[in-house]
């Protein structure tokens, strides 16, 4: 008997500026691992994962063929679930990086705590509460 494999979405790719740069803050403020490291001759990406997690990987992309893209500020959203959305805030803050919205419960989302923060090639990050355990 075959189980049927469901869909879902494997990953995102942004690309980065500096791929050592971003590799670090995404593995010390979110704890991603590095799972793998490609070297393709337009690009160059590293793919994180949360540890024994095989979905929601990010793909850091280095275009390397010379095509000079736009790596600042593109209007891309990464969403976050992390059990202390404060702690992690204070994280990126420590990076010298951009807060745009403290950490704090939303009333409309059932006062859930978020925060959004930009990473350093100024993607926005939503930081949630993740959901306790039931």
């Amino acid at each position: 008997m075959t189980q049927a494999i469901s869909n879902y979405m494997g990953a995102t790719g942004i690309g980065v500026s500096d791929l050592k740069r971003s590799m670090d803050f995404y593995m010390n403020v979110f704890g991603l691992k590095k799972i793998w490291k490609l070297k393709l001759p337009q690009m160059h990406e590293i793919i994180l994962n949360f540890e024994g997690e095989q979905k929601a990987s990010v793909v850091l992309m280095h275009y390397v063929d010379g095509s000079n893209p736009n790596y600042k500020n593109n209007p891309v959203k990464l969403v976050f679930y992390v059990t202390d959305p404060k702690a992690c805030i204070e994280k990126i803050r420590g990076e010298g990086l951009e807060i745009v919205r403290e950490a704090t419960p939303v009333p409309e989302l059932r006062n859930a705590v978020v925060g959004l923060a930009k990473d350093p090639d100024g993607y926005l990050l939503e930081i949630l509460q993740s959901a306790a355990p039931l």
